[in-house]
């Protein structure tokens, strides 16, 4: 009963991305952003989630590439759905995705997309849950401490090249209390062509977790539009 309206749900969804990207060519959404690298360090006796990745006690911290955007790409005096993409490099060569975008932080709110105008005092969460051996697990990033940011991408480039972007990660069943589990530390790539770098956590899932049937269902569709054509 329930497989049904969340294919039709993920079919309409494919449809929508694929007339948007017919208007915005390559990326429908999150078409304006700044490619960040740093590196994630892992916090010591942390509650557990049941996510191996989440768990695991990490000898040194990770290699991180990040983007961050505004979903619809309003001007930068506007409120808008802010997008934190988050690549994590594990030694094999193997990598984990994990897309987040700014959200409300208590229940119900954690499942609603909340505009800002900048990533001050925002929360990024993955509104769709992680599944786990001990059940649905969503995660969320916010800055630590909390700092004021720049809504343009040029203003923003400058103060993290001053200072760099703290940010923790947390995770939560779905209407439980958020436990930290890693910091990040973030600064602006180099170089790097933000419209060419891509995500994709379905096919790149955090290790020790599965995802949901009807959240790839869902998923799919859309992100096969948005990746069509595209290198990564």
């Amino acid at each position: 009963m329930f497989a049904r309206p969340v294919e039709v749900a993920g079919t309409a969804l494919g449809g929508f991305f694929s007339l948007l990207r017919r208007i915005r060519y390559p990326r429908p959404i999150h078409s304006r952003g700044l490619v960040l690298t740093g590196h994630a360090t892992w916090i010591r006796d942390s509650a557990p989630s049941g996510i191996g990745w989440i768990d695991d006690i990490r000898g040194k911290p990770l290699e991180v590439t990040a983007r961050l955007s505004r979903g619809v790409g309003l001007p930068d005096k506007l409120p808008d759905v802010l997008g934190l993409a988050l690549r994590f490099h594990v030694d094999d060569g193997r990598r984990a995705d994990v897309l987040l975008a700014s959200t409300g932080i208590g229940f119900p709110f954690r499942f609603v997309l909340v505009p800002r105008r900048s990533a001050t005092g925002a929360t990024f969460g993955s509104l769709l849950p992680y599944r786990s051996p001990r059940g649905p697990a969503l995660i969320c990033a916010r800055s630590v401490p909390s700092r004021v940011l720049p809504a343009d991408l040029g203003g923003l480039r400058r103060a993290l090249e001053e200072q760099p972007w703290r940010v923790r990660l947390y995770h939560a069943a779905p209407t439980d209390k958020w436990h930290p589990f890693a910091d990040v530390v973030l600064k602006p790539a180099a170089e790097a062509d933000s419209a060419e770098l891509r995500f994709d956590p379905v096919g790149h899932p955090l290790s020790g977790s599965t995802t949901y049937p009807w959240v790839r269902r869902l998923r799919e569709p859309s992100y096969r539009v948005a990746h069509r054509g595209t290198s990564g």
